[in-house]
C-alpha cells in the first residue's frame, strides 16, 4: 500500500485541561435516595438519559435502569431519534449534546454541565479551522465527531472511530485529497491503513495522547498472555503494539469475545464499567499513562467526563436548565454532513448482510 505524505498543521490550539472534579462521596442511602428522584423526575420531564461509556458507573446503571441508552456518542444521538421522550438528558460531553440536538431539533437537550467539552473540540476553533479550509479549497472536508456543531457545519463528512476507515477508502478511491480534523493520531492511523492522501489538523485527545509506549512495552512483558486493546486516538507507538485497534464499542467487544483471560486497556478508564458487567471472569489493566515524559494531566480519565455525576444530573432534572441551543442554521448545515456518514453506514450494512 502507498502511503502518501502530506504536512502537518505546525500550530496547535492551546487547550486549558480543568483538574478532576472532587464528589462528595455519597453513602448507600444518599445515593439510593438520588437514583429514586432522579427516576421519578425522568418519569415526570417526559425524558430519557443517554450516557457515554466513559462516564460514571453510577450513571451508566441509572441509564439502563431507566430504559435510556450507555453507549458510544453517535448511538447515544441515534437512540434519541427513536425515543417518543421530550426530552434527552445527555451525560457526557458538550458535542455530544450538540450532535443530539442536530439530529433531534425538535427534542430538547440537556446536559449536567454544559462546562464538560473535550480537548478536541476546544483545540478546533471553527474560525481558524474555517479559513484553514479556505486555504485548501481541492480537499474533502472530513471531521471527528469529537468536534463542534460549527465545525461539523464546515465540513463535507463527520465520521466516528468506528467507521473512519471505510469512509475514507471510499474517498481515496474516487481520488479526493482530504482535510482530516481534529486528531492527528486518528488521522494518522487511518492514513496509514487507507493510503489516503490527507492533510491533519494538529489535535489530540489529551487522554489518548498521555498513554507511553515504553511503560507499555514493560506491562506486557509482565502480562504476556494479556490482549493489549487501544484506541486509534492514542500515539502510533501505542498503537503499534494492540491485538485490537477500534472505537469504544469494538474495544467491549473484543473484552466479551476473545479467549485472553487478561486486557491491557488503552482508552479511558471509564469504559472499564461496561467491560467488568458484560465479562466479569476477565481481567482489565489499565495502559500506563505514567513513565519517562509523563505529565498525567488526565491519568486515563478525562476530567470534563468527570464533570458529570449524579448530584449535577439531579439538579438539572430540578430546574430544567443547561439546555443545549443551536443556531437554526448551523444545525441545518451540521446535520448534512453526519446524514451523508448515517446513509453510507446503511449502505455499508445491506451490502454486508
Amino acid at each position: 500500500m502507498t502511503q502518501t505524505t502530506t504536512p502537518i498543521v505546525i500550530r496547535q490550539h492551546a487547550v486549558v485541561v480543568p483538574p478532576h472534579p472532587r464528589w462528595p462521596t455519597l453513602n448507600a442511602d444518599e445515593k439510593q435516595a438520588i437514583k429514586a428522584r432522579i427516576k421519578s423526575l425522568l418519569k415526570a420531564r417526559n425524558a430519557v438519559l443517554v450516557a457515554h461509556y466513559y462516564t460514571d458507573g453510577d450513571l451508566q446503571e441509572l441509564a439502563e435502569e431507566t430504559g435510556g441508552c450507555v453507549s458510544d456518542s453517535l448511538e447515544m444521538a441515534r437512540f434519541g431519534a427513536r425515543q417518543e421522550a421530550t426530552t434527552l438528558v445527555v451525560c457526557g460531553v458538550r458535542f455530544m449534546g450538540e450532535t443530539a440536538k442536530i439530529l433531534n431539533p425538535e427534542k430538547r437537550i440537556l446536559m449536567p454541565d454544559l462546562n464538560a467539552t473535550c480537548s478536541l473540540d476546544e483545540g478546533c476553533p471553527a474560525d481558524e479551522f474555517s479559513a484553514f479550509c479556505d486555504q485548501h479549497p481541492d480537499h474533502t472536508v472530513v471531521v471527528y465527531a469529537n468536534t463542534s456543531a460549527k465545525v461539523k457545519a464546515r465540513s463535507d463528512w463527520v465520521v466516528t472511530s468506528g467507521i473512519a476507515l471505510p469512509i475514507i477508502r471510499h474517498l481515496a478511491a474516487r481520488g479526493e485529497k482530504i482535510i482530516w480534523a481534529p486528531d492527528k493520531h486518528l488521522g494518522h492511523y487511518v492514513q496509514k491503513m487507507t493510503g489516503a492522501d490527507m492533510l491533519f489538523w494538529n489535535g489530540a485527545c489529551v487522554v489518548h495522547e498521555e498513554f507511553k509506549s515504553v511503560a507499555l512495552e514493560r506491562i506486557r512483558r509482565l502480562h504476556p498472555d494479556a490482549a493489549v486493546l487501544v484506541h486509534p486516538e492514542s500515539p502510533e507507538a501505542v498503537i503499534a503494539q494492540a491485538d485490537v485497534v477500534g472505537s469504544t464499542t469494538a474495544l467491549i467487544k473484543a473484552v466479551v469475545e476473545m479467549d485472553n483471560r487478561e486486557f491491557i486497556v488503552a482508552t479511558d478508564g471509564g469504559i472499564f464499567h461496561k467491560m467488568r458487567q458484560l465479562a466479569p471472569d476477565k481481567q482489565l489493566i489499565e495502559a500506563p499513562t505514567a513513565g519517562e515524559g509523563a505529565t498525567c494531566e488526565s491519568c486515563a480519565h478525562c476530567p470534563w467526563m468527570g464533570m458529570n455525576a449524579l448530584q449535577n444530573l439531579l439538579q438539572v432534572l430540578e430546574h430544567e436548565n443547561n439546555e443545549i441551543l443551536i443556531d437554526p442554521d448551523i444545525r441545518e448545515q451540521a446535520v448534512k454532513p453526519i446524514q451523508r456518514m448515517l446513509d453510507f453506514a446503511r449502505s455499508q450494512e445491506k451490502q454486508e448482510a
